[in-house]
């Protein structure tokens, strides 16, 4: 009888083994994937684009990559509950991609956020969030010892220096780094995030780079800056050499993705210097006959 008992206790257990597997499982294809595009511009001025901001949301679990001017607002007018901004990958550290690093850190901590900012970067960032709370130690000193009511952690920050390889996993998302060739830059990183039912693949800032191609390759999104050819023609010398030696070229771009075959391209961080929204696109379809899309500030896919 005994063994009996311990024989159907041991089903019983495998029964419910699976069912948890089984509703995990059935969790996971359920889950869903968006990609906010907060910021698709460039160092220029321009009102329409601002600083270069993306969004993973999954299952309305926010990953951010990149912390443009104005991040924090924009996320909230993507209508993300901006107290849930809470991790962020940073490709590299020129200020177009990290001058919303202090608004990333405090903003959302000023409206309830209790945790760190988790921060994954190159080398150098964890100075840079040092010298960014040494600058607001006055606020902060406010805020946590005056009238208004404030908690004590939201603030900090948790910074990773990265390498290649899997730099962050949880339940939902696993997240790869690969080293992009970015000028003078001797740490800038794309970003690769395979969720349960996508993979999105972000370039950063780079000239055409086989480690995007072999990272975006049968990727479901690939987000890749580019400037324009026949822009860059127009362009002082000085520039040209600038501008070839740091980013890529429409046509590199389109070889790339005809390449690497992603199911949607989102061109993002894109120079145009007097040429069309419609002839940029036209310089990629010229050698790509994949589907291709100008992002645009608050666009979601």
């Amino acid at each position: 009888m005994r063994e009996e008992a311990n024989l159907a206790r041991t089903g019983f257990l495998f029964l419910v083994t699976v069912a948890l597997v089984g509703t995990l499982t059935a969790a996971a294809a359920r889950a869903e994937t968006r990609v906010i595009l907060l910021g698709t511009g460039t160092p220029n001025a321009d009102p329409e684009r601002w600083g270069p901001a993306t969004a993973i949301v999954v299952n309305e679990e926010i990953y951010l990559v990149d912390c443009g001017p104005g991040v924090v607002r924009r996320a909230a007018a993507a209508r993300l509950d901006v107290r849930k901004l809470k991790r962020i990958f940073i490709t590299h550290l020129h200020s177009d991609h990290t001058l919303g690093l202090p608004d990333l850190l405090f903003s959302p901590w000023t409206l309830g956020r209790t945790e760190p900012l988790e921060i994954y970067g190159p080398k150098g960032v964890r100075a840079m969030a040092g010298h960014i709370r040494k600058a607001y130690e006055q606020d902060i000193k406010i805020r946590l010892d005056g009238l208004e009511p404030a908690n004590s952690t939201g603030y900090a920050a948790r910074v990773l220096e990265i390498q290649e390889g899997v730099v962050y996993r949880d339940g939902q998302v696993t997240v790869k780094a690969f080293s992009v060739p970015h000028g003078s830059w001797r740490e800038a990183y794309g970003f690769r995030f395979e969720t349960p039912e996508r993979t999105i693949v972000i370039s950063g800032d780079t000239t055409a780079s086989a480690a995007v191609r072999e990272m975006a390759r049968g990727a479901d999104v690939l987000i890749h800056e580019v400037y324009s050819t026949a822009g860059f023609a127009r362009r002082p010398p000085e520039w040209q050499r600038y501008h070839a030696a740091f980013h890529t070229a429409s046509r590199e771009l389109a070889q790339l993705a005809a390449e690497a075959r992603p199911g949607l391209l989102i061109l993002y961080h894109c120079l145009f210097w007097g040429t069309s929204e419609e002839e940029l696109l036209g310089e990629i379809r010229e050698l790509y006959d994949g589907r291709v899309v100008l992002g645009r500030d608050l666009g979601v896919y």
